[in-house]
Formats: structure tokens, sequence, C-alpha cells
């Protein structure tokens, strides 16, 4: 076999050009039988990246492991099935799996389960706007900067001319206010 022909392959021919380690079969059998097996691996590990990885290790392991097959145990597409499967339940029980999956990032756990509940975070709802407007303007106008409009402490600083410390005792000043209010 030294091209990539459509030409239909007896499965005795492509386990011999396997075990002659023949680069251009190799091709051939992932044309033939890659998106079967990424099915089988990504049923059983969901996260994209990782069901990709495993089945280039698939491929790699029926690649190094073609001796061991036996067609008397059953078909070439069952045994490299269960390479995968196996890759994949092995992936799974993994202790650097297991412990990536405690440590996913913060902020895409807390968006997901927000959106999951429909929660959505609107200041107005929560009557801030109206509670701002007890406080005095350069209060009012710091807080509006810092929580309302994202602005870094350095950033309202800059953009209000003011000095770094006074931003901060301003807005210290104005959640100091609005405590009252809820005491």
């Amino acid at each position: 076999m030294t091209s990539l022909k459509k030409t239909p392959i007896s499965e005795p021919e492509l386990v011999l050009a396997l075990q002659r380690r023949d680069p251009v079969i190799l091709k051939r059998l992932y044309q033939m039988y890659s998106a079967a097996l990424y099915g089988v691996i990504s049923r059983i590990v969901i996260q994209t990246e990782i069901a990709e990885d495993l089945l280039q290790e698939t491929f790699l392991k029926i690649w190094n492991s073609a001796d061991s097959y036996d067609s008397s145990k059953g078909r070439l597409f069952t045994w490299m099935m269960n390479i995968a499967r196996n890759l994949s339940i092995d992936k799974l029980r993994s202790k650097d799996f297991k412990n990536a999956a405690k440590n996913q990032d913060i902020e895409n756990n807390v968006n997901d389960i927000d959106r999951g509940n429909n929660v959505s975070f609107n200041p107005d709802t929560l009557g801030m706007r109206d509670l701002m407007g007890s406080l005095k303007p350069d209060l009012q106008r710091v807080l509006e900067l810092v929580y309302f409009k994202g602005y870094t402490h350095v950033e309202v600083a800059e953009t209000l001319d003011l000095p770094l410390g006074t931003v901060k005792t301003r807005i210290r000043l104005a959640i100091m206010e609005l405590r009252k209010n809820f005491n």
C-alpha cells in the first residue's frame, strides 16, 4: 500500500500492513476509523481537548501494539475500540484527571452556576442606585466608576485627577455611609 486510494481493503490486508508498520496504512486506518473511535472516547470523556488527545494516544497504541492483535479473538475494529475505551476509562480513573476536575477555575464554575439558575447581577434591581442618591456627589462619582463601570482604583484616580489615597478614602467613606442604611 503506497497510496491513500479509497479502494476497499480487506481486514487481513489492513492488519498485515499495520504489522509491517506501513505509514500509509496508518493514515488510511485513521481516515477509516477515527470518527468512530472519537465517538467512543467522547462519550466517556466529555472534555473535547482530552478526547482529542486520547484519540491520538489510541492510534499511537494501535501502531505500537499491532503485533499483539489476534484475529481469532475478534475483529480489528473491536480491538481498536477496546483500546480507545480502555484508555478513556484509565484517564477518568487517573489521579491527575481527578485533581484537575477538582481544581477548575472558579470563574467558569460561578458563571456556569449563574447561567444554570438564570442569575444575573443587576445593581439597579438591588436598589443600589437609589441608596447612592443619599451620598455626597464626590462619593457617588467614585462609587459609580468603581462598582458600576468596573474601573480600578488607579483608573479612578487618573480619571478624576485625584491622588490614589483620596480615591480609596472616598470609597471607604461611601461604603460606611451605605452601611448605615442597612443597620
